[in-house]
């Protein structure tokens, strides 16, 4: 079957829209084109490479526009992809934007139907957007659409979607429950317990490694919030479409291959950042008389697990001791960013 993708002439260079930064461009959008999807990359060269010739080579019927937006690597990554792939879009950003900022970027400057955010530490498997596209277009009170994610053995990542956080599975994970019954739809609500993510299913968070998206609802909806630097955007995006009355959906026969993780650096800096990322989510989407208890099973989860790591010692004692020397910056949330 003939490539849904097109080679493209490169554009000049143009300015960023969001912060005047100096970046390149190349590629411009066919008007064929019914989707755009979303790269951004950040010091993951061999991966992003990884992840575009799967890309192309695993999507046959959908007309996308690929676009990278890579976040000032220092690694080599958007030569890499200008000499390799000549057909797509790079943004080479002279600053780090974040993941939130530099889809927002691109996506407002979209002129297709749909956006497919997809990230650079993932593999695309045969017809996974194809397919993805088609279930989007039949399931249109779904709104936010995403697929099943496997290990590179082939193994479930069960981080394709997720349940909101709820007072219980807030509980649930600060006293070790959902540690100890990862396996319990009671005990790891949020997980959806047993779940093997095999069948059509509604959810309420689709993760941003794989997510699919009407333009127009997007754009409604204001795209991410740029408080969320790194984590948490897409959660804050459901559960807004969510409120809307949309229900996004996960459909299994839309599979890619995903690392997690590639660019998140050490795993201290993780935790605190997801920490940070739930106290914003219990704060913007929890009614106010909850979130307090919601903070506090937080801040149980992190004093539980530096206690619990400093009988054991080792390096497990060193990475609780930072997440908890730093829990009145994560339980305080982010801030709105300067306008």
């Amino acid at each position: 079957m003939t490539s849904a993708f097109r080679n493209r002439p490169a554009p000049p260079v143009a300015p960023d829209p969001t912060r005047g930064a100096p970046v390149a461009l190349t590629g411009a959008p066919s008007a064929a084109a019914e989707l755009t999807v979303i790269v951004v990359s950040y010091n993951t060269r061999d991966l992003t490479l990884a992840c575009l010739r799967t890309l192309f080579a695993a999507t046959h019927s959908a007309r996308a526009h690929v676009v990278v937006f890579d976040n000032a690597s220092s690694d080599g990554s958007a030569d890499a992809v200008a000499a390799a792939f000549p057909q797509v879009e790079l943004i080479a950003s002279a600053e780090n934007l974040g993941f939130a900022r530099a889809n927002n970027v691109v996506a407002q400057a979209a002129r297709t139907d749909w956006l497919l955010l997809l990230n650079p530490d993932t593999e695309v498997h045969d017809g996974a957007i194809d397919t993805l596209l088609a279930f989007s277009k039949a399931r249109p009170e779904a709104g936010i659409t995403g697929g099943r994610t496997v290990f590179p053995d082939g193994s479930l990542n069960i981080a394709s979607c997720w349940m909101r956080i709820t007072p219980w599975s807030a509980f649930c994970m600060a006293t070790g429950l959902t540690a100890a019954f990862r396996g319990s739809a009671a005990f790891n609500p949020e997980g959806m317990g047993s779940w093997a993510r095999d069948n059509v299913r509604e959810v309420d968070i689709v993760v941003g490694c794989f997510l699919m998206i009407r333009k127009s609802l997007w754009d409604k909806l204001g795209g991410f919030d740029l408080k969320y630097f790194m984590y948490g955007e897409e959660a804050d995006l459901c559960l807004r479409a969510r409120a809307l009355g949309y229900r996004p959906a996960i459909i299994p026969k839309a599979q890619i291959m995903h690392l997690v993780g590639a660019a998140s650096g050490k795993r201290a800096d993780k935790l605190r950042m997801v920490a940070k990322a739930r106290a914003t989510l219990i704060r913007d989407h929890w009614p106010a008389w909850q979130q307090p208890f919601g903070l506090a099973m937080m801040w149980l989860w992190a004093a539980l697990r530096r206690v619990a790591s400093g009988l054991r010692g080792g390096a497990a004692a060193e990475k609780w001791r930072s997440v908890w020397a730093t829990r009145a910056d994560w339980l305080a949330g982010y801030a709105k960013p300067d306008p």
